[in-house]
This record gives structure tokens, sequence and C-alpha cells, in this order.
């Protein structure tokens, strides 16, 4: 499996210094100053990353690298679609945090920059501790595929309490050895008081997004892992799902009420790609209970619970909007 495909340093490295090249004319040029993003806006960036991850899907399909082909692009834009889906409800949470904390809305883009900067190295990380664990240990696949069945049914049953920063344990740390502004100051997230290193409210956002991220990530990772063992594929697809979460925060985060049905939708994700896990022999001798489901079915099942999930949540709200105008 792996070893069908010829990743060198160079693709490593290429791609690693386009999103750094991306990153830096985001913050440098078109996020310069802090100003609140508009819908518009919003919804142009996550219309530039969407083509952007579907075209470099595509790249994959022609001979470039040596062993890529169709069934990678498949399993790239499987991933991508997965790990998008998942950070769309990590949107909402992120919505909360910013509500709890009360951002301006003018400074919660560079907070969702350094935010999803962390967010990339944090999951770089893990993707390549998984995928180490699994070249060594396959047999921690079927590990993974019963943990996102657990995950999907509790999400499905119990219900969203809600953020509760308090409970952080980091930032109780980081209250504990810094002092912090009772008020924002600017895009900073520190300053000098008094020759005192101090930390302003922004700060304490930036580590409870970070964390929070840390705790969807928990489940992403293992879901892409069912689709591909190839990290290079995996971290791609991760990327390009990540980078896109700025913009699409803007885009949805005024719209919560519209996508009510998302988390079981997610659910079902979670326990379709558990499932696919626990069935697929993972290159193993085949058994009488093993099934192999081929991405491009993965790719139809989950966009259509995506889909799905998301109409009903539009058209419940509608119906429930002109029940309002009625009454």
């Amino acid at each position: 499996m792996l070893a069908l495909i010829n990743i060198t340093a160079w693709h490593w490295a290429g791609f690693i210094l386009c999103v750094i090249f991306f990153l830096a004319l985001d913050l440098g040029v078109f996020h310069r100053s802090p100003h609140v993003v508009k819908f518009k806006e919003a919804l142009t960036w996550t219309a530039i990353w969407v083509l952007l991850s579907f075209g470099f899907g595509l790249l994959l399909a022609p001979a470039m690298v040596t062993g890529w082909g169709k069934q990678d692009s498949v399993e790239f834009v499987t991933g991508y679609i997965i790990e998008l889906s998942l950070s769309m409800d990590n949107v909402f949470v992120i919505a909360l945090i910013f509500a709890y904390f009360r951002v301006p809305s003018q400074y919660q883009h560079r907070v969702l920059f350094w935010g999803i900067l962390g967010a990339l190295l944090m999951r770089g990380v893990m993707i390549g501790a998984g995928a180490a664990l699994i070249t060594r240990f396959m047999w921690t696949l079927y590990l993974f595929g019963a943990f996102l069945i657990f995950t999907g049914v509790k999400m499905l049953f119990v219900s969203d309490e809600g953020v509760h920063p308090e409970k952080n344990v980091l930032l109780r740390l980081a209250k504990k050895f810094f002092p912090v502004t009772a008020e924002f100051h600017g895009q900073k997230f520190a300053l000098c008081e008094q020759g005192r290193f101090t930390l302003t409210p922004l700060a304490l956002v930036l580590l409870v997004v970070e964390t929070t991220d840390l705790i969807f990530a928990v489940d992403s990772i293992p879901a892409i892992f069912a689709v591909t063992q190839k990290p290079f594929i995996v971290f791609t697809s991760n990327v390009f799902a990540i980078l896109g979460l700025r913009s699409l925060y803007f885009v949805l985060a005024g719209a919560i009420d519209y996508f009510r049905y998302l988390k079981v939708g997610l659910s079902f994700v979670l326990v379709f790609i558990g499932g696919k896990m626990l069935l697929d022999s993972h290159g193993q001798p085949p058994r009488w209970f093993q099934v192999e489901i081929p991405s491009s079915v993965s790719l139809l099942v989950v966009g259509a619970i995506i889909v799905t999930s998301i109409a009903l949540s539009v058209v419940a709200g509608r119906r429930e909007k002109r029940a309002g105008r009625k009454l």
C-alpha cells in the first residue's frame, strides 16, 4: 500500500512552502489591518479554498508522481470532504467560544489564523505518529474503528453542553502563572506592563481554540486513516480542510440554526467510517466477515449523509421561520 507511492522530501517541502506562502499572503496582505470579515468576502475565500483543494486532488490523477493514479485522487477528495465536514462542527464550537469571551468581530480572524497555524502543527505531529503506529501495528486500525463508532454513537445520543472554558486545564494554568489584562488590547496576545509579561484575553481565546481543535483532531485523524494510510494524502487533505476553516467560519457562524441536524449527520459519518475500518482487511489475509468498501463508495456515502443532513436542517429552519411569521 504505502510502498506504491514514491513521495520524496521534495514533494513534502514543496507543499509546505506553498502553504507557508499562502499563509504569509493572507496575514501580510489581505488581512494586514484588522477588519470585520463580511459574508461576501468569506464566501469568496471559501470558494477559492474549495477550488484549490479539488484542483490539487485532480493533479494526483495523472502519473505526475510515480505510483499516483485515479485511486489516490478519490482518496484525497474523500479524506478532504470527511475532514471538512468534521471541521464544520468545530466552526460552531468556535462561534460559542468567541461569544463566551465577547471577542470583537475585527479580531476574530487573527485568532483563527494563529489557531489554524497551531492546528496544522499539531495535526502534522499526530498524523506522523498515527502513520508510524499503523505501519508498525496494523491492528491499531481496528481500535481506531471501534473508537470512531463509539464517538459517533455518543455524539448521537449525548446532548451538546456548550463550551466551558473555565474547565480548561491549560487555561487555568495560564491564568495561574501569567497576569491577564481585563480588556482587549487590539490584536495583541501579550504585552509588557510595568516590566511584566502580561497576557491579553485574546491569548486566552487562542488557547481555548487550540485545545478545542486538539479534541476534534482525536476524531478526525483516525477517520481519514479509514480512507487511506498514505501519509502524504492524509496530511494534504487535512491541511486543505484546516486552511478553509477560517473563511468557512465567517460563512457559517451566523447560520447555526440552519445546521441543527449536522451533528446527527456527522455521527452517522463517524459510525460509517468506523464500520469501514472494522470490516476492511487492511492488506491482511481476508476473513469471512471482512468487506472491502472502495474509496469511491465511501465518498458517495459520506457526501450523501452530509448533504442530506444539511438539506433537512435548512428545510426545518425555513419551516420554523414561516411558522414564526404567521404567529
